[in-house]
């Protein structure tokens, strides 16, 4: 998701059609507010968050939203579909509005989901660079051996894409289930890593993202805003 920024006076010709050269003498005017502040140069810029106000008119006043959501199983991680209900659908259209999901699970995978309207937030979970990690836990048709652990941490190849996974960390809890810790997010990644080996993935829960964890008591298919400290954890 790419955060817009616009220089102010190209901002107030998207917004009003003022002409470029009209914005400098609104300035010297004082007629354009920004974060409560009179403006003091067409050049500042003017990001999703910054409020502007211009005679009086409140042009931007956007304010950044940060959503945990448990997902159930048969909803698609997606804004919009025309057959299948979305995680946008579970929430309220006062607080869905100009959210985007930061990161994606299948249609049949359940646990964490992170939904924002701050671009440069959920950039940086999936910034490759950081590599925050996800966490999930998987139930499996076959037991794993000590051969997949090691593929897994080398990583695996995909023909398709003519690409090798970063290593993933993958833990034994019983002969069934098994933890994974990724730190990127390719398409069915998990389900084709195991499909490797012929071993098929029964359920995926994705239950952390970085060092936070999504709790007990945060039903499936209910969601709540996330604290500062919480947002700060993710990262």
């Amino acid at each position: 998701m790419k955060t817009k920024t616009y220089r102010l006076d190209r901002f107030i010709q998207k917004y009003m059609g003022t002409a470029l050269g009209a914005v400098r003498l609104m300035v010297a005017q004082k007629r354009i507010l920004v974060d409560a502040e009179y403006a003091t140069s067409v050049q500042q810029l003017i990001g999703e968050f910054t409020a502007v106000i211009v005679d009086g008119q409140t042009l931007q006043n956007n304010h950044p939203r940060y959503i945990v959501l448990h997902k159930p199983r048969g909803i698609v991680s997606a804004t919009s579909d025309e057959m299948h209900t979305t995680v946008i659908d579970l929430l309220p259209q006062d607080i869905s509005e100009g959210l985007h999901l930061v990161g994606r699970l299948d249609f049949n995978s359940t646990g964490l989901m992170l939904l924002t309207n701050d671009g440069q937030w959920s950039r940086g979970i999936n910034d490759s660079v950081k590599k925050v990690p996800k966490y999930y836990r998987v139930t499996l048709d076959k037991p794993v051996d000590d051969a997949v652990v090691a593929a897994f941490n080398a990583g695996i190849y995909f023909a398709y894409e003519d690409i090798t996974t970063q290593p993933a960390q993958l833990n034994i809890i019983s002969p069934f289930e098994v933890e994974v810790i990724l730190t990127e997010g390719r398409y069915h990644q998990i389900k084709r890593m195991f499909g490797h080996f012929q071993i098929e993935v029964l359920t995926l829960h994705r239950f952390k993202i970085g060092r936070f964890e999504l709790e007990d008591d945060l039903p499936e298919g209910a969601y709540r805003l996330l604290t500062d400290t919480e947002r700060r954890l993710v990262l």
